[in-house]
């Protein structure tokens, strides 16, 4: 006679899904991925909190032009109740999501990793493009603490995504996500420029 055994469907369904996220990072770092769309990984300690507000405003703001993923470097049971609820109130359902490792494939396949709080134990890998957003830790904070959390949150993914203007943070800047994002633009409009002729002395 053998034991029931039970499965949680959400479970099974989220484990499925980060399997796949896995597969599709081997295939970029293996180069059979050739669709050339930009990966952007979030990473915090518990991936409860910043790193999935973060990945919430990058999907919503981004759209199909880029893709977000997000990891931890001691991965939580569960997303955040304050973080999900100060979401909602943006209209960004995050329940979907669920805190989970980085991996080295995940790591490698990344264009841009943009780290909150993990220190050492964020990856660093030759050839990525890295931002360091130092924003509290919202566990075990109020929806209220999170708030402002929050905000700062969505205007440094609205920046990253839209702003090439402003100053470095580490490696990373607004102009390099850019020209990831709009390669064609951005070649049209150094065309347009033309050549850069050196001033010299007659």
């Amino acid at each position: 006679m053998t034991d029931d055994v039970s499965i949680d469907p959400q479970h099974a369904l989220l484990t499925e899904r980060f399997a796949r996220q896995r597969l599709r990072a081997l295939a970029r770092v293996e180069g059979k991925d050739t669709t050339g769309t930009p990966i952007v990984l979030f990473l915090c300690v518990h991936n409860a909190g910043r790193s999935q507000m973060a990945l919430g405003f990058f999907t919503h703001l981004a759209g199909d032009r880029a893709i977000g993923w997000s990891g931890g470097s001691d991965p939580g049971e569960r997303i955040n109740p304050s973080a999900i609820e100060a979401m909602r109130e943006r209209g960004i359902d995050i329940t979907g999501e669920f805190p989970k490792p980085w991996t080295t494939e995940i790591a490698q396949a990344a264009d841009v990793i943009v780290t909150m709080g993990c220190g050492d134990a964020c990856p660093v890998f030759p050839g990525k493009q890295y931002a360091d957003w130092r924003l509290p830790d919202p566990a075990g904070q109020s929806v209220e603490a999170v708030r402002p959390i929050r905000d700062e949150i969505e205007r440094r993914v609205r920046t990253l995504l839209a702003d090439p203007r402003r100053p470095r943070e580490r490696r990373m800047t607004g102009l390099a996500l850019v020209r990831l994002l709009y390669p064609a633009q951005v070649r049209r409009r150094a065309d347009e420029r033309g050549p850069r002729v050196a001033a010299g002395r007659d």
